[in-house]
């Protein structure tokens, strides 16, 4: 039976989403905590390039989110390792193309700091990947 917009709807506002919403949100803070100080390190002390220092954090961070996606957010996940972390690697490429087009916009349109644009580019990415992690990888909702 085809998965309709009501069906879809109904799984991702369910108690069962909720619940994974919030272990994936205290996973995000930890990671994203990773992600910053990473980007801040590579900017400050590296010299670095912003948007390819934010790269390379975010990668770094998604894979550590992985690991505790597959443990502790998206459990009873019937997804090979292997294949469930290809398929994490395309989410998150997803979220990273989304956090570094919004970064790239807050950089050049408001009158912020760097790392206030990165959180708030963040925000936006993070809910795009859980839907997408939840739904289509891990297929726990």
């Amino acid at each position: 039976m085809p998965d309709t917009g009501a069906r879809l709807h109904r799984r991702l506002f369910s108690r069962r989403a909720g619940d994974q919403l919030l272990r994936n949100t205290v996973v995000s803070v930890f990671v994203f905590a990773i992600d910053i100080a990473l980007l801040w390190l590579f900017v400050e002390f590296g010299g670095m390039n912003k948007l390819i220092a934010a790269t390379i954090a975010f990668v770094i961070a998604n894979s550590i989110h992985y690991g505790f996606g597959r443990s502790w957010i998206f459990r009873g996940t019937e997804r090979k390792p292997v294949e469930g972390y290809a398929y994490f690697l395309i989410n998150a490429g997803i979220g990273l193309a989304v956090t570094l087009a919004l970064f790239a916009a807050f950089m050049a349109l408001l009158p912020a700091n760097y790392l206030f644009d990165r959180v708030l580019a963040s925000v936006f990415s993070g809910l795009t990947v859980f839907v997408l992690n939840a739904v289509l990888n891990f297929r726990t909702l």
